[in-house]
């Protein structure tokens, strides 16, 4: 049985904190596998407390700290409506991003961040979860796939100048 974690939303006051673990995770995750220059690129726009800022005031979205034994684990970010960053569909709930610090990797904290989200769809009555995850996220994409997310699309996605293709996956409830 794997250990609970507490799942906190994020508020503005949390916002340094945030975007720290945000931009820790990213690197930890893909710049082993990108450029330097297109990860420092990327970082410079996607990884500023501006657009924190007004993620976090967005009305259609939501953030989620994971606690794992008190400490923050990692992080969810959660859109409805025109916060959806491509369908914008009021039927659905996009999972834009959930990111685990590499050190509670293992934990199943992935896992109660997925059931929280779809939890969360569910009880809002809403048809299906969609998320996009990079095509060479193979490990990422096995994972949704083994909570039934299906494989509908894929878009461009750009990291510095490399375009690059994420696949578009969803769940219906």
């Amino acid at each position: 049985m794997p250990l609970s974690v507490e799942i906190k939303k994020v508020t503005i006051a949390d916002i340094d904190t945030l975007l720290n673990l945000s931009r820790k995770t990213f690197f930890d995750a893909f710049a082993h596998l990108n450029n330097a220059a297109d990860m420092e690129s990327y970082a410079a726009n996607a990884f500023i407390k501006q657009r924190f800022e007004e993620e976090l005031r967005n009305p259609g979205s939501e953030f989620y700290f994971a606690l794992f034994e008190g400490n923050i684990a990692g992080y969810i970010k959660l859109n409805y409506n025109t916060a959806q960053t491509e369908l914008q569909d009021p039927a659905a709930l996009e999972i834009e991003r959930i990111y685990i610090l590499n050190e509670y990797q293992g934990k199943q904290i992935g896992k109660q961040l997925i059931d929280f989200a779809i939890d969360t769809a569910i009880s809002q009555k809403l048809s299906y979860v969609w998320l996009g995850v990079w095509e060479h996220n193979t490990k990422a994409i096995s994972f949704y796939k083994n909570k039934g997310f299906e494989q509908f699309g894929s878009h461009p996605f750009m990291l510095g100048s490399d375009e690059q293709t994420d696949i578009m996956m969803k769940l219906a409830l």
